[in-house]
């Protein structure tokens, strides 16, 4: 029988900016929080992540007036929750995030569907880019792939014996 230690699996480094990448690029939905004040609400709103370079800094474009730019302004401190699926790829990403104004930036992430926000098009004088830099954080995904986790909950079920397939730990990026 597998005890609790066999799921956790702590990565640092290029291990961790790999994983950080690989379950972002996968994700389904992120949630951006900022004003991250100990004992008050945060601001929480969907965004879509743009591109995980290979430092592991986290892009996404923004409206130049929007509440969450001021909110980094006065505190660049972020919270950004991923997942992929409804079974795994979920992490958790805390940072810091500064605004930056870079038309070649924004010219490499454009995409035409992104003119529902900004109706000028890539050179909308209202864009401008967030980046954060992730510092920590925390994954939960499988072990070896969704087809394999389902696979063993079926056979789980069918046995009555405990095959998880589960796997977290710690992210430290920086």
């Amino acid at each position: 029988m597998e005890n609790a230690e066999d799921h956790i699996k702590n990565l640092s480094g290029p291990e961790a900016k790999a994983k950080l990448k690989e379950l972002v690029e996968k994700a389904e939905n992120c949630f951006f929080c900022s004003n991250i004040k100990t004992g008050l609400p945060f601001s929480t709103r969907p965004m879509s992540e743009q591109l995980v370079d290979v430092d592991g800094n986290i892009w996404f474009l923004s409206r130049k007036d929007s509440e969450k730019n001021a909110e980094i302004a006065q505190d660049p401190f972020v919270q950004l929750l991923f997942q992929a699926n409804k079974h795994s790829g979920f992490v958790s990403i805390y940072g810091t995030a500064e605004i930056i104004d870079d038309q070649q930036k924004i010219d490499e992430l454009w995409q035409p569907m992104f003119k529902v926000w900004f109706e000028k098009g890539k050179n909308d004088p209202i864009i401008s880019l967030i980046k954060v830099n992730p510092g920590q954080g925390y994954y939960w995904d499988t072990k070896n792939g969704q087809a394999i986790a389902f696979l063993k909950i079926a056979a789980s079920l069918v046995t009555g014996k405990a095959m998880d397939d589960s796997v977290e730990g710690k992210l430290i990026v920086d």
